[in-house]
């Protein structure tokens, strides 16, 4: 039906650690310029945050109906790391790549 979504096959997975002491800070950046505009163009999206005792991940998996779709939002390679303008002043390190994997089942999740 037009409007309907399609159904996702592929989950590109990005993580990134950050000292605690500026976590909220990145937490509210990352929202703000990287999770809103995934919104709009993946079919849906998980922000995970771990809190540890010296640092915190951050973990967000996008959804995606096909490779190709996701390689239109990234440009191109959609392993390919897009970093976030201050991304160097507030990750520990610069990821130097995202994880994008098959779907193979998806059990009890509801939006």
């Amino acid at each position: 039906m037009a409007g309907e979504k399609s159904s996702p096959t592929i989950a590109r997975i990005w993580r990134g650690r950050t000292r605690r002491d500026i976590a909220d800070d990145y937490a509210a950046y990352l929202h703000e310029a990287g999770i809103k505009p995934l919104i709009e163009k993946a079919l849906g999206v998980q922000s995970f945050r771990e809190d540890r005792e010296t640092e915190n991940e951050f973990v967000t998996i996008s959804h995606w109906e096909s490779v190709e779709a996701m390689a239109r939002f990234t440009g191109g390679n959609p392993r390919k790391i897009h970093h976030l303008p201050r991304d160097a002043e507030f990750l520990i390190e610069l990821p130097e790549s995202v994880q994008v994997l098959r779907i193979a089942g998806s059990f009890g999740l509801t939006g």
